[in-house]
């Protein structure tokens, strides 16, 4: 009896920790960006300073200190069995580009203690961004 208590805390106090994560704001910085087709075979590479701000309404991306897109969410799965280690952040939003409102697609995956996110205009499913996550952490 003991032992199912224990695991049943623990499983519920990683639900908790992986809830959380989806939860709050977080900041997510990169050194390299790699352009890359839908196959997801790499294009080019370029070395530049990426910062991603995720909060519960909106993504905002700067690159090398200078803000280039913001995206307002419009729904979000989140699915991480160890936050930040392994699991899943499938965002849908909108972003402004040329005057117009695009629809974004973001991709957190977390894979063998790798984070990778995948950014992709829908209207133009054959560019896109991938990074390599360096660093993350809660913004407070």
């Amino acid at each position: 009896m003991k032992k199912i208590v224990l695991t049943l805390t623990l499983l519920a106090a990683l639900s908790v920790a992986c809830f959380a994560q989806c939860d709050k704001p977080v900041v997510l910085n990169s050194s390299k960006t790699d352009h890359i087709d839908p196959a997801g075979a790499l294009i080019r590479t370029e070395d530049e300073a990426v910062v991603i701000e995720i909060s519960k309404t909106e993504v905002n991306v700067a690159v090398n200190g200078e803000h280039k897109i913001t995206a307002l969410i419009k729904s979000n799965a989140c699915n991480w069995s160890m936050p930040f280690k392994e699991g899943k952040t499938v965002i849908h939003g909108v972003a402004q580009r040329d005057g117009q409102d695009k629809p974004v697609t973001l991709t957190l995956e977390g894979k063998d203690g790798k984070v990778t996110l995948v950014f992709q205009m829908d209207e133009t499913p054959d560019d896109r961004v991938r990074v390599a996550i360096d660093k993350f952490a809660e913004k407070t």
